[in-house]
């Protein structure tokens, strides 16, 4: 039976840089997926194309790039909050969590992504989405919700939170590689990470996700097939 399954990020390109390839094998399944970005991305970095766009139109720009991506990721439905880019973490958390718990019941994920405590890098808006979709699914409000997990990074890895599921993209680059590219005005910081996309680089080679929580239990420790595995 088909799922549907829910990202919830900061800003546009975190779904691709983290998940592209989980989301288009989701896809291709049948399942169902539903994203949730807080921010339109206004305060990015720009690459030379787009430096002379204001905040306003970089983000009405950020926001065609996403609909060209989540085409290529075969994503069902994105949906903005419209907060502000680089600002998360002063957003009134009340408000916050329960736009985050609305679209959850909206959509009725059984499944549901996010980034970590530590953000991937640091980044004070991706450790804000983090801890408001992380008080959204443990609220008891959500009750759609069976499993949460997190993007893999080494802070959680050294606390022992090893990956319950990856996947190895190498099959699937040139569709990631679509995916990035689609987000031309922050190509740069693209780059940056993945270095050329025309080849897999092997650092990057793996999406890899911890299992935070799975029905009232916290950071359970079991390798999965898929991440369908053990839901009711």
């Amino acid at each position: 039976m088909s799922q549907t399954v829910g990202f919830i990020y900061a800003h546009p390109d975190d779904e691709t840089f983290l998940s592209a390839c989980l989301i288009r094998q989701l896809a291709d399944n049948g399942d169902k997926t539903v994203l949730l970005l807080a921010t339109k991305g206004e305060a990015g970095k720009k690459n030379g194309t787009v430096s002379h766009l204001s905040s306003g139109e970089l983000a009405t720009v950020r926001v065609q790039e996403m609909k060209q991506a989540a085409d290529i990721m075969g994503i069902s439905i994105t949906e903005f909050l419209d907060y502000p880019d680089g600002m998360l973490n002063a957003v009134d958390p009340i408000g916050f969590v329960n736009n985050v718990v609305s679209f959850i019941n909206k959509h009725q994920p059984t499944v549901v992504f996010t980034f970590p405590e530590d953000g991937g890098n640091g980044h004070l808006d991706h450790m804000a989405i983090s801890d408001i979709t992380t008080q959204a699914v443990l609220s008891g409000r959500c009750p759609s919700v069976q499993k949460l997990y997190y993007a893999a990074t080494a802070p959680l890895l050294e606390k022992g939170h090893l990956p319950a599921y990856s996947i190895d993209t190498e099959n699937q680059w040139s569709m990631k590689d679509q995916a990035l590219r689609a987000h031309d005005s922050q190509i740069l910081a693209i780059n940056r990470y993945f270095g050329d996309l025309t080849v897999m680089p092997e650092e990057r080679r793996y999406e890899a996700f911890v299992l935070g929580w799975e029905r009232g239990v916290f950071w359970p420790k079991k390798q999965e097939l898929t991440i369908m595995d053990g839901l009711i």
